[in-house]
């Protein structure tokens, strides 16, 4: 029986009910392998290969019941709804998210010493509903061996995870507003390629063309033998390893060249495979990126400035670069964002929205009420501080900015992966929070909001399981199978809420059960609980006013963007694509720019001297690696997690 009629094909009740029972499982997954074995990864990669490895299974299971039980076969759009559920669930659950947010609950209060004064500086500020600061509770957190399932830890951690739940919950439906609004222009007006929904789409076409293609079982045979030996290389070392995990090679020894530093070498089969949908400007961008950002350390010693810190300030010329990408978008949505808003008031409009996931005025008053909801999250003068009488909160002003930045660096992650497929999009330590310290300084912003700055570290410490673009992507696949978009925002939305929860109840229960301070991997501990609480402890005891020198690189880095956009649009044989210099900076571009150059020259090889026809023909090979790697690397994390024993993990 569908939960809607007929209209919202793909969003049926068993599509629903499959992606429930599996998302706490795929949870699970991520946090075993992110957390307790740090290996693995899947969420910081644009495509998930959990979710891929998912959605390989149940086509599996989809030709037995095609054999034996033709009227329960799954179709297509019920396929990719359950791949997009489980996509935005793993990503709430993952690396740059709750993976973050749970250690953050009690660390404070876990760690304060009469050394580091926490209990002076802001334990006055941190909001008693968003922390856990029971002792009892977090002893069985941190030590393990203590049931979760009793009323008095239940209790001390509930109030936490329904807030948070809730804040994620109007986090995300506001992004959905937001791509509600620019779907129609991104994906019919431009036609943008959405080149990370090829594996998906192709992996659920009805006639399962890609699984018949030759290509694609050579290019899954090379990806899935060289993991299975490295993985066995891994268990029995005397079988020999292929080396195509990153490593770093020391190019350059004698000054000033030195200053390049050691240079990242890898050949993931996966990650060659995704740089071949990517066009040819931007693939080769990521790598002429690569060795601009090298060079210009060089710059820095041969002028006599590389004492100063973090010199060329890569981080800051990123954070600038991104928020021109999100103004580049916006400016050129500008005809159907103004066409767009007389619908919304009501004016006579250009725009038809009876197709669109939702009216766009029901987004924008959405999106209204998800920002409100966040005002009283945030505020000291909303609704829970007033319920727990906490002087906790940020001011208008500096909420405003820090959320407008927010969503803006996440509409220039959406639109990255909708025109580009950029296979990674990190961002690391360049969110608001840092942008606005750069440019305001702690001194002005005072101990609330640097104090919600932190609590906010789980969403802005880096954006690789980013939700927008995800969002945007699915109702791209919606388009292209005729799946209800209507039924997709509600199918979305109950994956965030679901998946929030199975992931609270993932990390907190394997704390119990194995002790979060003695069996997990330290990033889940020292860095991802101990980050925001030093980094507020600095800023409160080291009051600081404007950063002059980051924050002009950080307008340079704006500048630069805007400037290689301006040229890419006056000259076509522009070679330098603008998103190239933004994401090339980010920790998972330096691992995986030497793949991409083979990408790049592989696809520029084939298209020279076969055209599109052989370029056609390449297509299920390259799909072949990413497929065959993610379905080996899967495997290879779940023998380890069902055997109990350190396992090969394919990305870094």
């Amino acid at each position: 029986m569908d939960i809607i009629n007929k209209s919202h094909q793909g969003v049926t009740f068993r599509s629903l009910l499959i992606a429930f029972i599996l998302i706490p499982i795929n949870c699970y997954w991520v946090i075993e392998m992110e957390v307790i074995r740090y290996s693995g990864h899947p969420v910081t990669i644009s495509i998930f290969f959990n979710v891929v490895f998912n959605l390989f299974v149940l086509i599996g299971l989809n030709l037995l019941l095609k054999r034996f039980l033709p009227k329960h076969v799954l179709s297509q759009s019920e396929l990719l709804v359950i791949y997009i559920m489980l996509s935005l669930a793993s990503g709430i659950a993952g690396h740059d998210m709750l993976e973050i947010l749970v250690p953050m609950l009690g660390h404070a209060y876990r760690f304060a010493t009469p050394e580091n004064e926490w209990s002076e500086l802001f334990f006055n500020y941190l909001p008693k509903w968003l922390t856990v600061s029971n002792e009892s509770a977090l002893n069985g957190y941190y030590e393990g061996d203590v049931s979760l399932y009793t009323i008095s830890q239940i209790k001390a951690w509930l109030p936490a995870v329904l807030w948070w739940t809730a804040f994620i919950v109007a986090l995300v439906f506001v992004m959905l507003c937001i791509n509600v609004i620019v779907r129609k222009q991104w994906t019919q007006t431009e036609k943008l390629s959405y080149p990370i929904i090829q594996l998906p789409l192709e992996m659920t076409s009805p006639s399962l063309s890609l699984f018949k293609a030759k290509f694609l079982w050579i290019g899954f045979t090379v990806a899935a033998i060289l993991d299975t030996i490295n993985g066995l290389n891994s268990l029995f070392p005397a079988i020999p390893q292929i080396p195509i995990r990153v490593r770093n090679v020391a190019v350059f020894t004698e000054k000033p060249w030195n200053a390049i530093g050691w240079i990242p070498i890898s050949f993931y089969p996966f990650a060659i495979g995704l740089g071949f949908f990517i066009p040819l400007d931007l693939a080769f961008s990521c790598w002429f990126f690569f060795w601009y950002w090298r060079f210009q350390n060089v710059i820095g010693t041969v002028l006599g400035i590389r004492s100063l810190p973090a010199f060329p300030y890569t981080t800051e010329q990123a954070s600038g670069g991104y928020i021109a990408l999100a103004v580049i978008a916006l400016w050129m949505s500008r005809n159907h964002l103004k066409e767009a808003f007389k619908k919304i008031i009501g004016l006579k409009s250009s725009l038809d929205d009876t197709d669109e996931p939702l009216r766009y005025r029901s987004a924008a008053i959405g999106a209204l009420i998800g920002l409100a909801f966040i005002f009283f999250f945030c505020s000291k003068y909303g609704a829970a501080s007033i319920i727990y009488k906490s002087i906790a909160g940020m001011s208008t002003v500096v909420m405003l900015v820090f959320f407008a930045i927010y969503y803006a660096i996440s509409i220039a992650i959406a639109r990255m992966r909708a025109e580009l497929g950029t296979p990674v999009h990190d961002l690391h330590y360049a969110g608001p929070d840092q942008i606005m310290v750069r440019f305001w300084g702690t001194r002005r912003l005072g101990v609330g909001n640097l104090t919600m700055f932190s609590l906010f570290w789980f969403i802005n410490r880096a954006y690789r399981s980013h939700p927008m673009p995800h969002q945007l992507e699915g109702f791209k696949m919606a388009e292209r199978t005729r799946t209800s978009n209507k039924g997709l925002v509600f199918a979305m939305m109950f994956a965030v809420a679901w998946g929030s929860i199975s992931a609270f109840w993932a990390l907190i229960d394997r704390g119990y059960r194995l002790g979060m301070e003695v069996k997990a991997y330290w990033p889940s501990l020292s860095a991802f609980g101990r980050e925001p609480y030093d980094r507020l402890q600095n800023w409160l005891t080291t009051l600081s006013g404007t950063d002059y020198q980051q924050s002009i690189f950080t307008i340079i880095g704006f500048v630069s963007t805007i400037f290689l956009m301006i040229m890419r649009m006056k000259f076509f044989w522009w070679p330098f694509h603008p998103a190239g210099f933004a994401i090339t900076t980010s920790w998972g571009m330096n691992i995986i720019w030497s793949c991409l150059f083979i990408s790049w020259l592989a696809k520029l090889l084939i298209l020279k001297f076969g055209g599109l026809k052989m370029h056609q023909k390449a297509i299920p090979f390259f799909l072949g690696l990413i497929l065959g790697e993610f379905t080996a690397g899967s495997i290879w994390t779940l023998i380890g997690i069902t055997l109990g024993i350190q396992t090969y993990g394919f990305w870094v």
